[in-house]
């Protein structure tokens, strides 16, 4: 404040001697001015200290910094009849750190004046300070840190771009009592009115034991003795996991490694509760899964095998039927044998060749027989012990295919198959 010519008085006053903005902010300098009541004011502006002073020591007037280039666009004045004054600056930069000064020009060459010294404007931005990596269950401090004191700022804290509110925060401090794995992600802050200026995001890490150890089978479905299958560990962790060790349950020792075990040609000895063991610096945990080998079913084999033996057998009792019925007969043996023998034979493959109650009666005879009488009377001539053997097995029921029962089973055929054998060759031979 200096005297005027006559007792008034020159007076610029700021409400602000300085200023900390955000970078891309919008600023305001306000304050008030008098000067003496003679003199008649022709202009106002606002300079630069460093400009007014250089200017002033060459004899020239300071710039107008709304003619100045680097704030074309961006600056605004204000005044009123009460001698108010105000500066709008808009979209603050860091070349903007400059004293602004408020010039007051009159209707006198010689009376002029600038407020000084003016308002020292500082330029900052928002940037996270926090440990880059802590472990699980310590206690972190992440910090919004400014280059100067912002004027009653409320921070405000986002992590993964979304805003924070179940976290404890004070001041420009955003607290981590005990920290989990759930903690870890990119962190950022803003102040209030200001929240699109946020602060480059922060990466935080947390190392963690393995979490979330799971097992897979490949390939999945039915397992079948002799196949292959593959096992394959995962987990979570930090650092990741790159031990896996593979245990059979009821075993001590490990019965293979890597983050794939493969069995080839698998056996019903693998069925049981297998499990992996992944482990970091911070830990170990196990996954597990069940394993069940399904034996192969030899049912269908059997079946086979019993299906075509017995129509093999069908085929040969036809070719021994028609070749016996084909053969020549023995003349010695037409003439000495007993002509009604024959005929009685013969009737008795033929029933309508007899009367009703022959039929019957030979019905009746045959069922109340023996198994070797019966096939006797279709043929008393051609009976032999190793034919007596096919008819009865041939006439009895012992042809089950059940599991339980197959080497037996597999034994009968192949006596059967010898013992026609024996019989098929001794008649063609006849």
């Amino acid at each position: 404040m200096t005297a005027g010519a006559f007792g008034t008085e020159w007076s610029v006053k700021y409400n602000q001697q300085e200023i900390c903005a955000l970078k891309g902010s919008t600023v305001f300098m306000n304050g008030t001015f008098t000067h003496p009541e003679h003199l008649t004011v022709n202009e106002t502006f606002w300079t630069l200290d460093q400009h007014q002073k250089t200017n002033l020591s060459k004899g020239a007037e300071p710039q107008n910094r709304s003619k100045d280039p680097d704030y074309s666009g961006r600056v605004e004045f204000f005044t009123d009849d009460q001698k108010h004054f105000s500066l709008k600056l808009s979209d603050v930069m860091k070349k903007d750190e400059h004293q602004f000064c408020f010039r007051i020009k009159t209707n006198v060459e010689k009376e002029r004046w600038t407020g000084e010294p003016g308002v020292q404007l500082r330029v900052t931005e928002l940037h996270v300070e926090a440990p880059e990596e802590v472990t699980e269950g310590e206690t972190a401090d992440l910090t919004c840190k400014t280059t100067c004191s912002l004027t009653d700022p409320t921070f405000i804290w986002y992590k993964n771009g979304r805003p924070l509110t179940t976290k404890t925060i004070k001041n420009n401090q955003l607290h981590l009592q005990t920290v989990s794995s759930e903690d870890a992600g990119s962190y950022s802050c803003a102040v209030g009115r200001s929240q699109h200026l946020r602060s480059t995001a922060h990466s935080f890490r947390v190392r963690y034991p393995p979490k979330r150890v799971s097992v897979s089978i490949s390939p999945s479905g039915e397992i079948v003795e002799g196949s292959s299958v593959t096992l394959t560990c995962s987990s979570d962790g930090n650092p990741p996991v790159k031990n896996y060790t593979w245990y059979k349950e009821g075993g001590t020792s490990p019965v293979g490694s890597g983050h794939s075990y493969s069995i080839i040609n698998i056996t019903a000895d693998h069925t049981g509760l297998h499990y992996c063991e992944a482990q970091n610096d911070h830990g170990a945990l196990n996954g597990t899964v069940m394993v069940t080998v399904k034996s192969q079913s030899w049912s269908a084999v059997w079946f086979a095998v019993g299906g075509g033996g017995f129509l093999l057998i069908t085929v040969l009792i036809c070719i021994c039927w028609i070749s016996r019925k084909k053969r020549p007969s023995d003349k010695h043996g037409d003439e000495n044998a007993d002509p009604k023998a024959q005929d009685e034979t013969y009737t008795a493959l033929q029933p309508t060749a007899r009367s009703s109650d022959d039929v019957y009666h030979t019905l009746a005879a045959v069922q109340s027989c023996s198994p070797d009488d019966t096939y006797t009377a279709l043929d008393p001539r051609s009976s032999s012990p190793e034919c007596d053997t096919l008819a009865f097995l041939v006439g009895s029921s012992s042809w089950s295919l059940d599991r339980s029962s197959s080497s037996s089973q597999t034994g009968s055929h192949f006596s059967f198959l010898s013992h026609f054998s024996s019989c098929f060759l001794g008649h063609s031979s006849a």
